[in-house]
Protein backbone atom coordinates (compact mmCIF):
# COMPACT_ATOMS: atom_id res chain seq x y z
CA UNK A 1 0.00 0.00 0.00
CA UNK A 2 1.26 2.96 -0.92
CA UNK A 3 2.05 6.32 1.37
CA UNK A 4 -0.43 8.20 -0.08
CA UNK A 5 -3.57 5.38 0.24
CA UNK A 6 -2.60 4.93 3.56
CA UNK A 7 -3.15 8.48 4.52
CA UNK A 8 -6.02 9.20 2.64
CA UNK A 9 -7.10 6.07 4.76
CA UNK A 10 -6.16 7.38 8.10
CA UNK A 11 -7.83 10.81 7.11
CA UNK A 12 -10.90 9.10 6.18
CA UNK A 13 -10.80 7.13 9.27
CA UNK A 14 -9.91 10.12 11.55
CA UNK A 15 -13.34 11.92 9.95
CA UNK A 16 -15.42 9.18 10.68
CA UNK A 17 -13.54 8.44 13.97
CA UNK A 18 -14.19 12.34 14.92
CA UNK A 19 -18.26 11.47 15.98
CA UNK A 20 -17.45 8.63 17.42
CA UNK A 21 -14.49 9.82 19.92
CA UNK A 22 -17.01 12.65 21.12
CA UNK A 23 -19.54 9.89 22.27
CA UNK A 24 -16.84 7.85 23.86
CA UNK A 25 -14.57 10.21 25.36
CA UNK A 26 -15.93 9.31 28.78
CA UNK A 27 -15.56 5.69 28.85
CA UNK A 28 -12.05 3.51 29.70
CA UNK A 29 -10.33 1.91 26.44
CA UNK A 30 -9.67 -1.51 27.61
CA UNK A 31 -6.17 -2.88 26.86
CA UNK A 32 -6.12 -4.76 23.46
CA UNK A 33 -5.52 -8.71 24.38
CA UNK A 34 -3.22 -10.48 22.30
CA UNK A 35 -3.95 -13.89 21.70
CA UNK A 36 -3.19 -16.79 19.69
CA UNK A 37 -6.18 -18.03 17.59
CA UNK A 38 -7.25 -22.17 18.35
CA UNK A 39 -8.56 -23.47 14.80
CA UNK A 40 -8.76 -26.97 14.16
CA UNK A 41 -6.78 -28.63 11.91
CA UNK A 42 -9.84 -29.35 9.46
CA UNK A 43 -11.24 -26.22 9.17
CA UNK A 44 -8.14 -23.95 8.69
CA UNK A 45 -9.49 -24.15 5.17
CA UNK A 46 -11.53 -20.62 4.40
CA UNK A 47 -10.20 -19.23 8.10
CA UNK A 48 -10.26 -15.23 6.79
CA UNK A 49 -10.09 -11.87 8.18
CA UNK A 50 -10.22 -8.61 7.12
CA UNK A 51 -8.10 -5.59 7.66
CA UNK A 52 -9.17 -2.24 9.11
CA UNK A 53 -10.81 0.84 6.95
CA UNK A 54 -14.17 2.66 6.17
CA UNK A 55 -14.03 1.88 2.82
CA UNK A 56 -14.75 -1.60 1.52
CA UNK A 57 -12.62 -1.19 -2.08
CA UNK A 58 -9.31 -0.85 -0.12
CA UNK A 59 -9.77 -2.93 2.55
CA UNK A 60 -7.05 -6.06 2.79
CA UNK A 61 -8.68 -9.79 3.09
CA UNK A 62 -6.66 -12.75 4.03
CA UNK A 63 -8.29 -15.91 3.30
CA UNK A 64 -6.71 -19.77 3.93
CA UNK A 65 -7.55 -22.37 1.37
CA UNK A 66 -6.49 -26.16 0.76
CA UNK A 67 -4.37 -26.84 -2.18
CA UNK A 68 -2.59 -30.42 -3.16
CA UNK A 69 0.28 -30.07 -1.24
CA UNK A 70 -0.84 -27.70 1.47
CA UNK A 71 -2.12 -24.62 2.61
CA UNK A 72 -2.14 -21.11 0.66
CA UNK A 73 -3.11 -17.86 2.21
CA UNK A 74 -4.54 -15.56 -0.45
CA UNK A 75 -4.23 -11.85 0.15
CA UNK A 76 -6.57 -9.64 -2.08
CA UNK A 77 -7.49 -5.71 -1.94
CA UNK A 78 -10.80 -4.97 -2.24
CA UNK A 79 -13.36 -7.80 -4.35
CA UNK A 80 -12.49 -7.39 -7.16
CA UNK A 81 -8.70 -7.78 -7.36
CA UNK A 82 -6.55 -11.02 -7.92
CA UNK A 83 -5.55 -12.50 -4.83
CA UNK A 84 -1.56 -12.46 -4.35
CA UNK A 85 -0.75 -16.41 -2.68
CA UNK A 86 1.54 -17.29 -0.13
CA UNK A 87 2.36 -21.20 0.12
CA UNK A 88 2.43 -24.08 0.40
CA UNK A 89 2.06 -23.84 4.32
CA UNK A 90 0.88 -26.06 7.04
CA UNK A 91 -2.54 -25.27 8.22
CA UNK A 92 -0.69 -23.54 11.96
CA UNK A 93 1.54 -21.64 9.96
CA UNK A 94 -1.57 -20.42 7.05
CA UNK A 95 -3.43 -19.25 10.22
CA UNK A 96 -0.15 -17.23 12.23
CA UNK A 97 0.49 -15.54 8.98
CA UNK A 98 -3.45 -14.43 8.55
CA UNK A 99 -3.61 -13.48 11.89
CA UNK A 100 -0.05 -11.45 12.07
CA UNK A 101 -0.86 -9.79 8.50
CA UNK A 102 -4.12 -8.67 10.14
CA UNK A 103 -2.70 -7.63 13.64
CA UNK A 104 0.26 -5.53 11.60
CA UNK A 105 -2.57 -3.85 9.53
CA UNK A 106 -4.49 -2.44 12.29
CA UNK A 107 -1.18 -1.66 14.18
CA UNK A 108 -0.33 0.02 11.14
CA UNK A 109 -3.93 1.51 10.67
CA UNK A 110 -4.33 3.09 14.15
CA UNK A 111 -0.79 4.56 14.44
CA UNK A 112 -1.48 6.44 10.85
CA UNK A 113 -5.37 7.48 12.27
CA UNK A 114 -3.92 8.49 15.55
CA UNK A 115 -0.76 11.11 13.85
CA UNK A 116 -3.71 12.25 11.64
CA UNK A 117 -5.78 12.81 14.85
CA UNK A 118 -3.03 14.06 16.47
CA UNK A 119 -3.47 11.90 19.39
CA UNK A 120 -0.55 9.76 18.97
CA UNK A 121 3.21 10.21 18.66
CA UNK A 122 3.93 11.56 15.36
CA UNK A 123 7.82 12.06 13.85
CA UNK A 124 9.38 15.19 14.31
CA UNK A 125 7.96 18.22 12.29
CA UNK A 126 10.10 20.97 10.61
CA UNK A 127 8.23 23.46 8.63
CA UNK A 128 11.24 25.01 7.22
CA UNK A 129 11.91 22.08 5.83
CA UNK A 130 16.03 21.77 7.36
CA UNK A 131 17.77 19.18 9.16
Amino acid sequence: MSVATEHALATIASILDQQETARQADKPVPPKQAGATVVPFGQADGYTKLGPGPISAIRFRWTVRRGEDGYYVDETVGPASIAVSSGPLSAEAAIKLVDTRAREAEDRFEALKNEMTGRGPAGPVNPLGSR
